[in-house]
């Protein structure tokens, strides 16, 4: 066999890719090979299969600490294959070879007399049609394989240098997907293992956590839906940058979600950090912290970006009738605001304006009088000016942690419930009679209130006052909420959905809940 040198491989499975489709379809393919091959799968051991009548092993060398995988060809050889060369085939699948009562075998023959009766060995014929580019100087392919009579799809990107195979997968929307080599996508395949995702919110007072599994029909299904509160932001206002219990309070919780989704099985942990991450002086060394910490890295987007996701969330989850609409998410460090016409954006901004900003500076954690709410309102609606003067939309929706424990509220949720949370309707007059109940008990008194959640008493009433200005400013008297916010936008464009409603648990707005 003619020497070969050695790549660092990367692959994945699944059947949508998300953005990552959009980023290939750009690109020019380079060629179109289809194949029929057969694997040999057992429990562990290399890459052993059989194509164009050619037992072809590749080794596992190496594996670096992006994950990636160093695999070296070992055999590359024509039947009939000799004892010797059958003895390796079996070693590379970490198995003691059978008694051989050839001298050599035909291809038929290590298949009905080698494979067929072992009950540790399994053939598996695999149909591959692949389509060949070039990303960033590395090879890739993305294939369509059918392995007995089931379908899924696999991207790969491989290359002599591993940094270049890094940046081509985040170059193609790809990063955060774990490396699956083919031994063990097969298997998943072949065992019907679900395709889960996670994707995990650092936001600037907590931090969300999702799983969802891909159904039949492609939509998402919930597998998890939670928040954790960290206080990322604490004192970031004052010293501005993020403080070192803050960063173990978020390591500690992220690590946390990285153990569950690797224990539920995920193909892919996707996170990304919002307004405290963008803001702060130390930003770099934080992520860096969390990655070391955790194994995940954490990208920072921009305040638009976090509302374009917003507003992706919202037409996935919400049946929207046509018409104007403003999304808005409000959390600890800013607020995100997307304009659209149905599925058409027209603009989208971020504004420092965030629930711990102002409960640092007015003292909103405890009782305060009228006046000090009333300077409170007032600085919120002048760092709201962005909003002066607009036409009021068909349709307003809000998200975020202040609004939904505002609806938990409104319906003494004991237990916090999604469902009933998303789509629900609430006035001006609900949200000015939470303002003065928050307004006149300390976080301590708040913290006893059905349906808000206790770790979040001390900034509820900034974030009740940010929803009441956007409101008054937008002359809406009433908007519809939605607990799906960036997480499910962001689960939406990087692992895909079939159609707009693909989320479960929509709502109709026309049929919302009051």
């Amino acid at each position: 066999m003619p020497t070969i040198i050695p790549r660092w491989e990367w692959r994945t499975f699944g059947s949508r890719f998300g953005i990552a489709e959009t980023r290939f379809a750009e690109l020019k393919p380079s060629g179109v090979q289809e194949s029929d091959e057969i694997y040999l799968l057992a429990g562990t051991g290399d890459n052993v299969k059989i194509r164009d009548l050619l037992m072809d092993i590749k080794t596992l060398r190496e594996v670096n600490s992006d994950g990636l995988e160093c695999w070296e060809p070992v055999m590359k050889q024509g039947f009939p294959l000799g004892k010797a060369d059958m003895k390796n085939v079996f070693a590379a699948l970490d198995l003691t070879a059978p008694t051989l009562d050839r001298d050599a075998y035909t291809l038929d023959q290590f298949l009905n007399e080698l494979v067929l009766p072992s009950d540790v060995l399994r053939s598996v014929k695999v149909h591959k049609r692949r389509v060949r580019y070039t990303v960033g100087g590395c090879t890739s392919e993305v294939s369509d394989i059918t392995a007995e009579g089931k379908a899924t799809r696999t991207i790969a990107i491989e290359s002599e240098d591993a940094s270049a195979v890094i940046a081509a997968v985040g170059s193609v929307g790809l990063a955060g997907y774990f490396n699956t080599n083919y031994p063990s996508g097969l298997r998943a395949l072949l065992d019907a293992a679900p395709e889960r995702y996670a994707v995990i919110d650092v936001g600037t007072n907590s931090i969300k956590f999702h799983i969802a599994e891909r159904a039949v029909d492609g939509s998402m299904r919930k597998l998890v839906d939670r928040a954790e509160v960290t206080r990322l932001g604490e004192g970031l206002s004052e010293r501005g940058e993020i403080g070192p219990d803050a960063i173990e309070r978020a390591a500690i919780a992220i690590a946390e979600m990285v153990r569950e989704a690797k224990e539920q099985g995920v193909l892919a942990i996707v996170a990304v950090g919002t307004a405290g991450l963008r803001i702060a002086n130390n930003t770099a060394s934080v992520v860096e912290t969390i990655r070391v910490r955790t194994g995940v890295s954490s990208e920072v987007i921009s305040g638009e970006e976090e509302g374009r996701l917003a507003y992706l969330a919202v037409k996935a989850s919400l049946e929207v009738p046509e018409g104007s609409l403003v999304v808005f998410d409000t959390g600890g460090g800013s607020s995100q605001f997307t304009f659209g016409y149905g599925s058409q954006v027209d603009e989208r901004f971020s504004v420092d304006v965030g629930a711990v900003r102002y409960t640092e500076r007015f003292g909103l954690n405890n009782v305060v009088s009228p006046e000090v709410l009333s300077d409170a309102l007032s600085a919120v609606a002048t760092d709201l000016s962005r909003l002066d003067n607009r036409a009021a939309p068909d349709l307003l929706v809000a998200m975020g942690g202040a609004i939904s424990n505002i609806t938990a509220v409104k319906h003494a949720l004991k237990k916090y419930d999604p469902d009933i949370v998303q789509g629900t309707v609430l006035d001006r007059a609900e949200i000015d009679r939470q303002i003065e109940l928050y307004r006149s008990h300390s976080a301590e008194e708040r913290r006893a209130i059905v349906g808000l959640q206790p770790k979040r008493a001390d900034i509820i009433l900034a974030g009740a006052c940010i929803v009441r200005t956007v409101m008054e400013k937008l002359q809406k008297n009433a908007l519809t909420v939605s607990d799906r916010g960036l997480r499910h936008g962001l689960l939406v464009e990087r692992f895909g959905n079939s159609s707009p409603t693909a989320i479960q648990g929509a709502a109709t707005t026309s049929n919302a809940k009051r």
